[in-house]
């Protein structure tokens, strides 16, 4: 029987009594205690694991439609977001948040269980106000199909900072001051949250002057390669050209880390694939896997 129950088990009991406390107990409403947390929790867990439809939870969990709410209301009200940030800031006072940040996008293909919710008609998508969904879901259509794309600012070892999704046929680009905009994350001993990286690690595709105009105005050192037809243009200007951005090749082998980061989260099926009609219960699977990865750090420390 303890084998089939620890089928059903991910987080280590040390690492559930530190995510426990930083969980809401009640609804908040009507001041209604949650019951077995755990259990739903690591129902959410095994649904993110193995990918299979909500309402085919095991029993084990109990009803799947109070695993389904529970998950749903933690998207909508910024629980999963305060988690990780209160996770990042333990592992900032504790001299383990490394904070030369990487940033990179991932495409994900959407399952057609996750491609008809209904798109509202006129309105303009807004994916960077986090605890709204988008009108067009973060879903969009390329010659690969249905797709949205996963944008992460992780720290110096891969773990979770700030996560936004939208549609798969976006640019990167765009998306680099959202990022750092999400990257908020406050001093336990006091004092005013810490927003801003060392360095930021980026590949080509954010080598944009306003990104390193933006970079520059933060004061954050930008490692981030030229694109060759950048190079050949300022060379053949001349002098007028300019001189070329610094570049630290050696601290660019650390960006990496990003890939790793994706690689990791997308062991979780859930995560690969889409099956989530709203861009917010997906973004919430994606935090609770990261979250994941900041509890086995923090977790188990004696």
């Amino acid at each position: 029987m303890a084998d089939v129950v620890n089928r059903f088990e991910v987080l280590t009991d040390k690492q559930w009594e530190l995510l426990a406390l930083l969980l809401p107990s009640s609804d908040g409403l009507r001041g209604r205690k949650f019951q077995n947390s755990r259990l739903v929790v690591e129902g959410m867990l095994y649904r993110l694991r193995t990918g299979l439809p909500w309402r085919d939870l095991p029993a084990h969990f109990g009803p799947w439609k109070t695993v389904w709410k529970r998950h749903r209301r933690y998207a909508g009200d910024g629980t999963w977001d305060r988690v990780l940030i209160a996770l990042a800031a333990m592992a900032d006072a504790g001299g383990d948040l490394d904070w030369a940040v990487s940033v990179d996008s991932t495409v994900v293909r959407v399952h057609q269980h996750g491609a008809n919710a209904r798109v509202t008609q006129g309105d303009l998508p807004n994916y960077t106000n986090l605890l709204d969904e988008p009108v067009d879901h973060g879903i969009g259509r390329s010659r690969g199909g249905l797709t949205c794309k996963v944008h992460l600012a992780c720290d110096g070892d891969g773990r979770p900072l700030s996560v936004l999704v939208g549609p798969g046929q976006a640019g990167d680009s765009p998306m680099l001051g959202p990022l750092l905009e999400g990257i908020c994350v406050p001093r336990i001993g006091g004092g005013a949250p810490r927003t801003r990286p060392d360095e930021v690690r980026a590949d080509k595709a954010y080598t944009s002057k306003a990104n390193r105009e933006l970079l520059r105005s933060k004061g954050i050192k930008a490692v981030i390669p030229e694109k060759s037809d950048q190079v050949a243009n300022r060379k053949n200007k001349g002098s007028a050209g300019g001189r070329p951005p610094n570049f630290d090749a050696e601290s660019y082998k650390g960006r990496n880390v990003v890939e790793r980061a994706f690689n990791k989260a997308k062991q979780w099926r859930a995560v690969a694939t889409r099956y989530d009609k709203l861009a917010l219960t997906y973004r919430a699977g994606f935090l609770l896997a990261g979250i994941v990865e900041w509890l086995k750090l923090l977790g188990d420390m004696p």
